[in-house]
């Protein structure tokens, strides 16, 4: 089979897998890379070669310039100050976390800056009046836009390395300035006066926040049409059994959530003893909640009035959480990583993808952006709180003092910036630089260093580079330009731009940003210089398009993340952000032009 085709088939497999969400990004990236190596389309040299490209060492070295400065506690400073600055009313703190998240975003990784904001959100959201849902995904959306806006931005770093493998100028630190500000204040705007209003008006924690009826908690998360109560049976199998033993939740599938004796309320602990009398309060499917076994150890109840005010339990508090980005709880279930016994906390429920799961929770694959009901204690609100791969929503991000080590990274970071803006050919030099610098003066160790890089998004990176020389060696980038020159090319540069543009966007919602770049800068660079265009300023448009992963929560990762917490639905992200994506690809092509020139 010639190269070509070869080539063609192997992006095929790739799209379909990538599509189909079968296999992780990265891992798809991988094997992409080792097939256009095994079949001979690639040299050895050229199917490695992502690796040793100044794009990867430059993410690398930006992961570890945002966890210095962060450590430093500048980042957290710059966050409380500017949502501090814009007041408590809706419009206000829209405008106020948006701008927060698009000025850290400028320096640091979008997931960073996000993860930075997010704790604190559903406090602030409490104190002004303001449900969460209606300050998450502008914190997400808010993030992106301002990573239109400078080269840190993983898409704008590969197409940058996409023109330098095709022997023309790659973009310097502030190129991106000029196009991504404006667009990320157009974005910004539209959010304050018009997207705020597409919101769900209510999070999922928000709407048991704003009553002090419990009963409203179990209809948010639909948790009262499960509810059980039953009598532990005197001489029964379950009389003198701790909860950990009991294996009612293992086994049978059933969530105690609270244990009543006599008057008192038992904490839900892994070692509580229970007893004959006993009066649980369980959480089941309804198939699951009278097995014939678990009838000779509970006798069923009816539900009485105890079951609405559970949620009084004395010393016991609700805790929302949310997995964090880079967690190694993602992709495990409670009972592997031993989560009751670990953290001294019950689940009661997980929100993903705008509802509710409630029981099976022992064996659920847990996933990045899921939201945790939790109900614990102060001393497991304290445990928690060490537990990196969580997000404790409500929280403030615990205060960091600004020791003189903090000032000295400050200065390193800022020095790092200046050098890259006046030595653009050098960038990924001084990045690498400057990280190794806040390493050498032990802002952070290197065991540290080396946990703030997101290896999955630098073996993506990596992984997917190579195809760029594939498509280009074996003439793909031609033929797939021709191909839509024959369709465009003769109605002139400005709808030859709006079509790439166009087929940029729609990728990055199902594929992701850095994916749909890899594979469409090539051939965009190639189509522009076939026609006389700029490619330089095609590239442009492709690269900030990739960042328009707005209409769907698949097409940035930091959707993803505050998807559980907003209680949001793809419904949601496709309400919102399909206007405000044609609002900026509309103002994309009319900036760009006035920046630029395409032809």
């Amino acid at each position: 089979m010639p190269q070509i085709e070869l080539t063609f088939l192997f992006l095929s497999i790739a799209a379909l897998l990538l599509f189909s969400n079968i296999l992780r990004a990265d891992i798809v990236a991988l094997m992409l890379m080792l097939a256009l190596g095994l079949s001979g389309i690639l040299t050895p040299q050229e199917a490695f070669s992502g690796f040793s490209r100044s794009a990867v060492i430059i993410m690398l070295s930006a992961f570890i310039l945002a966890e210095g400065l962060h450590r430093s506690g500048m980042t957290e400073r710059m966050g409380s100050f500017i949502i501090k600055l814009f007041g408590k009313g809706e419009r206000r703190l829209i405008f106020g976390v948006m701008t927060a998240s698009a000025v850290l975003s400028l320096f640091m990784n979008n997931i960073a800056a996000a993860s930075l904001l997010f704790p604190a959100l559903s406090g602030v959201a409490r104190r002004s009046k303001v449900s969460p849902s209606k300050l998450l995904m502008p914190l997400a959306f808010g993030t992106i836009l301002g990573g239109m806006a400078t080269l840190l931005t993983t898409t704008n770093i590969i197409v940058s390395g996409l023109l330098r493998d095709a022997k023309l100028t790659g973009f310097a630190l502030t190129d991106f300035a000029p196009i991504g500000l404006p667009l990320a204040l157009v974005g910004i705007l539209f959010m304050v006066f018009w997207g705020r209003k597409l919101l769900p008006d209510q999070s999922p924690a928000q709407r048991h926040e704003d009553s002090d009826e419990s009963s409203d908690l179990l209809n948010t998360y639909q948790l009262a049409e499960r509810l059980v109560r039953a009598e532990v049976r005197k001489g029964g199998s379950l009389d003198g059994a701790t909860l950990e033993k009991s294996n009612l939740r293992e086994k049978y599938h059933l969530n105690v959530i609270a244990i009543q004796r006599g008057r008192s309320t038992l904490p839900i602990e892994a070692g509580t003893v229970l007893k004959g009398k006993d009066i649980l309060l369980i959480m089941a499917r309804p198939e699951d909640s009278l097995p014939g076994l678990v009838m000779e150890m509970l006798s069923i109840l009816p539900s009485g009035e105890w079951q609405q005010d559970y949620l009084s339990i004395p010393n016991m508090k609700l805790i929302e959480a949310a997995i964090a980005p880079r967690s190694h709880i993602a992709g495990q279930t409670l009972q592997e990583i031993r989560f009751e016994q670990k953290f001294n906390a019950n689940v009661l429920a997980v929100w993903r993808h705008g509802r509710s799961i409630r029981t099976r929770l022992a064996d659920l694959k847990l996933e990045f952006g899921d939201g945790l009901l939790l109900q614990g204690t102060e001393k497991s609100l304290s445990l928690l709180r060490t537990e990196p791969g969580l997000i404790l929503l409500a929280e403030s991000a615990p205060s960091t003092r600004m020791t003189l080590r903090g000032w000295f990274t400050v200065l390193i970071m800022a020095a790092t910036l200046i050098l890259a803006v006046f030595f653009p050919n050098n960038i990924a030099e001084i990045l690498l630089s400057g990280a190794l610098s806040m390493v050498l003066i032990r802002t952070m160790s290197m065991d540290q260093a080396y946990r703030a890089i997101d290896w999955r998004s630098l073996f993506l990176v990596a992984g997917m580079l190579p195809v760029g020389v594939a498509l280009n060696k074996t003439g793909a980038s031609s033929l797939f330009a021709n191909a839509i020159l024959s369709y465009l090319g003769g109605a002139g540069h400005l709808v030859l731009l709006t079509g790439f543009v166009l087929l940029t966007v729609v990728l990055t919602q199902v594929i992701n940003g850095p994916t749909a770049v890899t594979v469409v800068a090539p051939i965009a660079i190639v189509a522009a210089q076939s026609v006389g265009m700029e490619p330089r300023s095609m590239a442009m448009a492709v690269a900030l398009a990739s960042s328009m992963a707005f209409m769907s929560p698949l097409g940035h990762s930091v959707n993803v993340m505050v998807m559980g917490a907003g209680g949001y639905t793809f419904r949601n992200y496709a309400r919102v952000g399909i206007p405000l994506t044609i609002l900026l690809v509309i103002f994309l092509l009319v900036i760009l032009p006035l920046i630029m020139p395409i032809g």
